[in-house]
């Protein structure tokens, strides 16, 4: 994992939910005549997971990154059953009409791809491009079963080291090349310093209730029974599919059966990286680099033509 070597540069700001939310995403400001991006993150995640991939494309395009409600510096949901992706996509519509974006690049992992395909079915014509890290319409349950395994456990640690050396023994198979300092970083992505002093998750430990109970649409997935439309209707854009090698979540044939179903998208295995890739990996960069590249082409943008 590359960390950025200055801090990047971008502002926090805030949007407002439906139900009444107050939720913040990072906005690095870029080009108004690229494609903005929208990065959306996964069950666990936050807005720091892009911070190098933001760093990275901030300046050349406008990228924003997202707390979803229940994570980061997003508040936390009055009732915990609407933790689930249809509210979701609802938070992201918000955001979209509140800052008056017409036409964008989403790149979203595990939880933030299944949110794009369903923005891609509600609205396909707003999608310019999108990058799905390491999740499909299909996904494998013994992956499912052990997210569910772990999330919500509510567990806290002394010191960042003590955070680092957990999660280097729960998920060392997931990034068999970590360091001890690449530790630290992904410590510092997925976890705060809680109220007691002690290193702790930062999410709402309440997002297990749904996603624990299948019937809830707790499981990927369980938003639309059959998410292939919703993949198909991302066809007419450029499309790139991630897919870490040793990934228990999005299976070798499901990602292929993709492709074939969605002429023009791409699949990129990202060697040596279980679910989900952390796109700093170079060949992720790489990839995500070039599909931008073509949906700005695919858009007629190069750089001085503003975008809505």
């Amino acid at each position: 994992m590359a960390e950025a070597t200055a801090p990047p540069s971008f502002e926090d700001r805030f949007w407002s939910s439906a139900d009444g939310l107050k939720l913040h995403y990072r906005d690095y400001p870029g080009d108004s005549g690229r494609l903005p991006v929208i990065c959306l993150p996964g069950l666990t995640r936050n807005a720091r997971d892009f911070e190098t991939l933001a760093a990275h494309l901030s300046g050349e395009r406008r990228v924003l990154c997202p707390d979803m409600r229940g994570r980061g510096d997003s508040d936390y949901a009055k009732d915990p059953m609407t933790y689930l992706p249809i509210t979701y996509v609802a938070d992201i519509e918000a955001l979209l009409a509140d800052q008056g974006i017409e036409r964008f690049v989403a790149v979203g992992t595990s939880l933030g791809g299944l949110m794009t395909m369903l923005l891609a079915f509600a609205n396909p014509s707003r999608l310019a491009g999108a990058v799905l890290n390491d999740v499909g319409p299909e996904v494998s349950a013994a992956g499912i079963e052990r997210i569910r395994s772990y999330v919500g456990q509510g567990r806290s640690f002394p010191t960042w080291m003590h955070a680092a050396r957990a999660l280097q023994d729960a998920q060392g198979d997931v990034y068999p090349d970590f360091s001890i300092a690449d530790w630290l970083v992904m410590a510092k992505r997925v976890m705060t310093l809680g109220s007691g002093g002690r290193i702790v998750f930062d999410y709402d430990m309440k997002i297990a209730q749904p996603f624990a109970n299948p019937s809830q649409g707790g499981a990927p997935g369980a938003a639309a029974p059959d998410m292939w439309p919703a993949w198909r209707a991302m066809g007419g854009r450029p499309v790139l599919v991630l897919r870490g090698e040793n990934s228990d979540i999005l299976e070798r044939q499901a990602a292929e059966a993709m492709i074939a179903t969605v002429p023009g998208s791409r699949l990129v295995t990202i060697p040596r990286v279980g679910h989900a890739p952390t796109l700093d990996e170079p060949a992720a960069v790489a990839a995500i680099d070039a599909l931008l590249a073509s949906a700005d082409a695919a858009a007629g943008l190069s750089g001085n033509q503003r975008v809505a």
